[in-house]
């Protein structure tokens, strides 16, 4: 073996590119050292990293399990088959595919199915909860499809379905979504199936966020009233990055292979395939039930202590793993509260409510979600400090005293992560 060969194949990110290793390094003692709650993200475990960093990175392939476009994929077939038998199970559905590699991607099949360019979609208005893959104008969605959005109640700001249904009878869409980023409240599916139905448009669900909370059995499931669905294997469901089409319309089952490749999409991520594979069967498990009830138990609970301590909760609180803040009352922006939050080693971001303002640099709200904190094992007394920890910052950042309060702040987080660590190595 020459020392070249010797160097490709055996030395660490370490010896080969010091930057990189130094950003790594840095980025997982900045995940011990901080708590996570920006609600997109969670902790994966150490089987699923294992997967993600395994050689079958190095297999390229096209198609399906047993009808592939190169050969040497006979153990991909076999992690592949895993996933969608266990996604199968988990969600109780006919149908899933397993490839796309994000849950935009997803939506895109999906699209790609049911829509053509210049059709009408009726989705979740951003602001009040939606998503970008779902029509907003600067995405591919929003350029290919005539987009129109329904919003929430402005008193209640939960979805406001009579409403919907006025809407939809209007425009008369080919496709209706629901699901979105930041929408803290359960969601009617049948209701809103029965108004597709209706209207003569397919009902797309997009559980994205909330897909670990129907795993787990605390958040309804979107079948049998969606026609098809799409999810993320990340956020509550704390796999990998990727995305998951669900349906039961078998008439469509061929349809959505090719819709996803050649469709939209190009060969696999073997090594990705085999992590979803290991979280679909995690998410199988009794603790993982144990775990989405307590997603919501923490999640109530964070909501709660800052309604106590004076700040205002979008919709007046949550059912699911989002915590939505109108800061608007404390004369702040989100980024302001995302800034001395992250001062004390707390990580959130951002977002627009209903009836913000459509400047991102102008948004009052910020979005928190317990997720990674709960898979790190914090339950009710932690995310009562939490809550008290953040509300002292908001308050001090209001009244322009913050420097006297993030120390103490900081000292608070430090204990949470040293008592609950993230990696033992």
């Amino acid at each position: 073996m020459t020392d070249q060969t010797h160097i490709h194949f055996d030395a660490s990110v370490h010896e080969s590119d010091p930057l990189i290793a130094r950003a790594l390094d840095d980025e997982r003692r900045r995940q011990q050292n901080q708590i996570e709650l920006i609600a997109s993200e969670n902790i994966v475990s150490r089987a699923v990293l294992d997967a993600l960093g395994h050689e079958m990175t190095n297999k390229t392939l096209e198609g399906y399990p047993g009808n592939r476009f190169h050969g040497g994929g006979e153990f991909v077939d076999v992690v592949e088959q895993a996933a969608i038998d266990r996604a199968k199970q988990l969600f109780n559905v006919g149908y899933v595919n397993v490839q796309p590699h994000s849950g935009t991607q997803a939506n895109l099949a999906v699209f790609f199915l049911l829509v053509k360019p210049g059709d009408k979609i009726l989705s979740l208005d951003l602001a009040a909860g939606g998503h970008l893959s779902h029509g907003m104008k600067g995405n591919l969605s929003g350029r290919w499809f005539e987009s129109h959005n329904y919003n929430v109640n402005p008193q209640s700001e939960v979805i406001d379905y009579n409403e919907l249904e006025r809407v939809a009878e209007d425009i008369r869409p080919k496709l209706l979504i629901t699901g979105g980023s930041a929408y803290p409240r359960e969601l009617d599916f049948e209701r809103m199936g029965k108004i597709a139905k209706k209207v003569g448009a397919w009902f797309l669900v997009d559980m994205a966020h909330i897909a670990g909370l129907v795993a787990g059995g605390v958040h309804p499931s979107p079948f049998p009233h969606a026609d098809i669905v799409t999810c993320t294997t990340t956020k509550t469901l704390r796999g990998p990055r990727g995305g998951l089409i669900l349906t039961n319309n078998e008439d469509w089952y061929k349809k959505l292979q090719a819709a996803v490749f050649p469709g939209v999409q190009g060969s696999l991520h073997t090594q990705v395939l085999a992590a979803k594979a290991i979280c679909l069967g995690e998410a199988l498990r009794d603790d993982f039930k144990a775990y989405a009830r307590q997603v919501q138990i923490n999640a109530r609970v964070l909501a709660a202590t800052l309604i106590e301590r004076g700040i205002r909760i979008v919709s007046g609180g949550t059912d699911t793993h989002i915590v939505l803040l109108d800061l608007s009352s404390k004369g702040l922006i989100g980024k302001q509260a995302e800034v001395v939050l992250a001062r004390a080693n707390i990580t959130s971001n951002k977002n627009p409510i209903p009836n913000d303002s459509p400047r991102p640099a102008e948004w009052v709200g910020m979005r928190l979600g317990v997720a990674a904190a709960t898979t790190r094992g914090l339950k009710e007394p932690e995310f009562l400090t939490l809550g008290h920890v953040i509300a002292d910052l908001i308050d001090a950042e209001a009244e322009g005293r913050a420097d006297e309060v993030v120390p103490g702040a900081r000292a608070a987080v430090a204990r949470l992560t040293e008592a609950f660590p993230v990696y033992a190595n």
